[in-house]
């Protein structure tokens, strides 16, 4: 009797233990709330328990009901910091809370990439020098760790709460921020001096498909396929990691002997034996574990840096990206958000049709805008270093989309193409006060005739537009700029932003 009485205590008290309230981890001491929006605020607690929360002046309540709860708070305005109480059977007080401007940086590993040293990467441009200097605390970021990596079958399973913290910029813990989050962070509050929050969800060598919610992909025929294929995947691969460790004593003993053998004839060593790649994460797997957290947490918008691991698949592309775009929208619930991108530097492994698929993707959704960055790439280096221009100029396109200034936030974008004998004119978006030739006269043009063979084109400038020509070419067709994966281009404008490159051929 004593000791079923004892039991029945013990799972009392476990089942309240789990029964407290207890708010998502992004509401924890540190965090930046968006200004000037409807707030939610939510968490878990028991069936049927009323939930409070107090914030500035305001107090709200619910009932928590299937073990979850949220409440919305009144938009707020700039300032702190500021405490949150939330009450139930128990109470939780957060402190150090900032009212200002959360954007979600995301993609792979471009964004991934932290201001401070990376093994296998050369450093970031002055980022001693930057970090030394990076003295914010009005800027912080909530990092969502790589949540997939405990799951197998991510397409079905989605993560409620990133299980992270909110951590304050100083000299040290800036190392550990992502460099284009904390230089367009470090913009946003040197020009409009509010606090910022930085959303930090990236992961390197990721497509745009896994950050992609599965039902948005199934919908689409082109794209279902993706999905399919990651199932296959998935089921393929406790079979071929098996293979490979039962192949691996014979596959280094081929491996040793062809370093050998390239070492005597002085060429470059083989690739060394590698497991088959784990596809967990693949197709709405990202989304699931490392997006679906943050929702809906108040945002002002996204900067999204990402398109390399899709760089064989640009017609596809062209399809993907405004999905996974609109459908980010549509989950949040809070509009059509502004969503600023990079556009991918030229790189020797970069097709330009995926840097096609971005540029047009500015005519396919609203309220974006696309950083270029032909002029700081390195083209043999498919992570460049020189990450300040990029911050800087996704920043340049919130101040025009997400904070209404009158500023040219754009290189030229190419409109329209006029044949005018055997020359062809362009004409251009985003002209801004002038186009120029930076450095020496027009590079990167080419132009073909009926036969379609593009070949080096002359361009000059002319007012507002471009025109191109080739003296072997009477009847042109077609122009195309900066369309190789080496590409080279020095059409600016006057606000010294780069034009992005384009073809105005039709496939």
């Amino acid at each position: 009797m004593k000791k079923s009485l004892v039991f029945s205590f013990l799972v009392m008290m476990f089942a309240k233990s789990f029964a407290v309230v207890k708010p998502n981890s992004l509401f924890s001491d540190n965090m930046v709330l968006q200004r000037g929006v409807t707030v939610p605020v939510w968490g878990t607690a028991e069936d049927g328990e009323k939930v409070t929360v107090e914030f500035n002046g305001q107090t709200e309540s619910t009932v928590a009901k299937e073990g979850k709860w949220m409440l919305k708070l009144k938009p707020l305005k700039a300032g702190g910091p500021y405490k949150m109480i939330i009450s139930g059977q128990n109470n939780v007080t957060i402190q150090n809370i900032l009212v200002g401007e959360v954007w979600v940086c995301s993609g792979q590993s471009n964004m991934e990439r932290q201001l401070g040293l990376r093994s296998g990467q050369k450093p970031i441009v002055n980022w001693k020098e930057e970090a030394a200097s990076a003295n914010y605390p009005e800027i912080r970021q909530f990092s969502v760790p790589r949540n997939y990596f405990i799951k197998t079958n991510l397409a079905d399973t989605t993560f409620a709460d990133a299980k992270s913290k909110w951590v304050v910029c100083d000299t040290s813990a800036v190392k550990d921020f992502s460099a284009v989050g904390f230089f367009f962070a470090r913009e946003l509050y040197k020009k409009y001096q509010v606090p910022v929050g930085l959303l930090f969800s990236s992961v390197g060598g990721t497509p745009a498909e896994n950050w992609t919610a599965k039902a948005a992909l199934e919908a689409n025929p082109e794209l279902k396929v993706l999905v399919e294929q990651y199932d296959k995947a998935r089921l393929a691969y406790p079979d071929a990691l098996a293979k490979y460790k039962s192949d691996l004593p014979s596959l280094m003993l081929k491996y040793a002997a062809d370093t050998l053998a390239a070492l005597a004839a002085k060429k470059p060593f083989p690739p060394k034996p590698a497991p088959p790649r784990n596809p967990i994460g693949g197709a709405g797997g990202l989304y699931n574990a490392m997006i679906n957290p943050l929702i809906p947490y108040a945002i002002k918008g996204v900067i999204w840096y990402q398109g390399e691991s899709n760089g064989g698949r640009g017609k596809q592309y062209q399809t993907l990206f405004p999905i996974m775009i609109t459908d980010w929208r549509s989950r949040w619930n809070q509009g059509d958000f502004p969503f600023l991108y990079v556009q991918i530097a030229p790189f020797r492994g970069a097709d330009p049709m995926i840097r096609e698929a971005q540029f047009l993707t500015l005519k396919k959704v609203s309220n974006v805008a696309m950083a270029v960055t032909t002029d700081c790439g390195d083209s043999a280096d498919i992570h460049p270093t020189f990450k300040q221009p990029v911050g800087n100029r996704l920043f340049t396109a919130a101040r025009a989309l997400a904070y209404n200034e009158k500023i040219e936030y754009s290189g030229p974008l190419y409109k329209s193409f006029e044949i005018k004998g055997n020359t062809i004119e362009l004409s251009f978006d985003h002209t801004g006060k002038g186009l120029l030739s930076k450095d020496g006269d027009l590079i990167g043009f080419t132009i073909a005739g009926d036969d379609k063979k593009f070949v080096d084109a002359s361009a000059v400038i002319k007012g507002n537009k471009v025109i191109v020509s080739n003296p072997a070419i009477d009847k042109p067709v077609a122009v195309r700029f900066g369309f190789t994966n080496l590409a080279k281009g020095n059409l600016f404008n006057v606000e010294g932003l780069p034009a992005s490159s384009f073809k105005t051929d039709v496939e």
